[in-house]
């Protein structure tokens, strides 16, 4: 496959490709599934943060070697949420749209504002 710009549904197509030389070894593609996928994301997105703490930011901007590790350990955690997705039978349509519609969302918040009043307010 060429270097690009990959959409959502070509990460699905190869992540579906994945499973099918490994469905005698993994968890059926069943929606009750996409939990584990979620834990073993979670469990990639410590590894990125172990180089972060271990290496710092730098390093990743300028170290050949730290920053390829990085990058594939971000990758490991895309390939687990694109697993959720193909799990869950989210369309690349589907997620296009929510993203479209939160980033939308997203553009008119005041997180400064908010943030005060989450964090300010007498809890316990």
């Amino acid at each position: 496959m060429s270097e690009k710009d990959l959409s959502i549904s070509d990460m699905q197509k190869m992540q579906l490709e994945l499973y099918e030389v490994n469905k005698e070894k993994w968890n059926d593609m069943e929606p009750e599934n996409a939990k584990s996928h979620i834990l073993y994301m979670i469990e990639e997105i410590g590894e990125c943060i172990s180089i972060i703490k271990k290496k710092g930011i730098n390093s990743i901007m300028e170290d050949k070697d730290v920053r390829a590790r990085f990058i594939e350990e971000i990758t490991d955690v895309q390939n687990y949420y694109i697993e959720v997705l193909n799990r869950l039978q989210i369309t690349p349509e589907e997620y296009s749209k929510a993203y479209i519609e939160k980033h939308n969302s997203n553009m008119k918040r005041n997180y400064e504002k908010e943030n005060k009043e989450k964090y300010n307010k007498k809890t316990f």
